[in-house]
């Protein structure tokens, strides 16, 4: 045997091992659970996105989620990003106002959700390419720098009190 095969073949195995290694190593990606949720964090699940179009063309939409804070610390969201979207602002109602949110903690062994009314976000400039029935993509921004994205449905204002009935084809 050469020198070189010598060499060669317990570098090659040691190599092969290695990569082996790695790629256990590895951490694996959020999955969908069988209910449609997300895991953002180990312990912290994001389930019900979606994105309702304004009735006049031009006007904000609004993104509704929930948040399920399952682990042992306080979870805050800094921004929820809408893909298709220029902007969004995080907004939460005190009486008939609206007002600017920064941050939305969320407790460990709770839920918030940003529903109608209260808490929600607005989304602005919204792109030709979010049409009722369609999907999108929510990216939650946490205040410690983590991120994760979330599969959402883009309906039309009316869409839910409908029963998700298309009014236009109806006609």
């Amino acid at each position: 045997m050469t020198i070189t095969r010598r060499i060669a073949l317990p570098l090659f195995a040691f190599v092969s091992v290695l990569g082996v290694a790695a790629c256990k190593e590895a951490p694996d990606k959020p999955e969908a659970a069988a209910s449609g949720s997300i895991e953002a964090k180990p312990g912290v699940k994001v389930t019900e996105a979606r994105l309702v179009l304004p009735a006049v063309s031009g006007n904000p939409a609004a993104a509704y989620l929930v948040i399920d804070n399952q682990s042992k610390e306080t979870v805050s969201v800094a921004a929820v990003a809408v893909k298709g979207a220029g902007k969004t602002e995080m907004h939460s109602m005190e009486g008939n106002a609206m007002k600017a949110v920064d941050r939305v903690d969320v407790d460990s062994g709770t839920q918030i959700k940003f529903e109608p009314g209260k808490l929600h976000v607005m989304v602005f400039e919204l792109g030709t390419d979010l049409a009722a029935g369609g999907e999108t993509e929510f990216t939650l921004t946490f205040t410690d720098g983590d991120k994760t994205s979330v599969p959402a449905r883009v309906e039309a204002m009316g869409d839910a009190a409908m029963g998700g009935m298309n009014t236009e084809a109806a006609n």
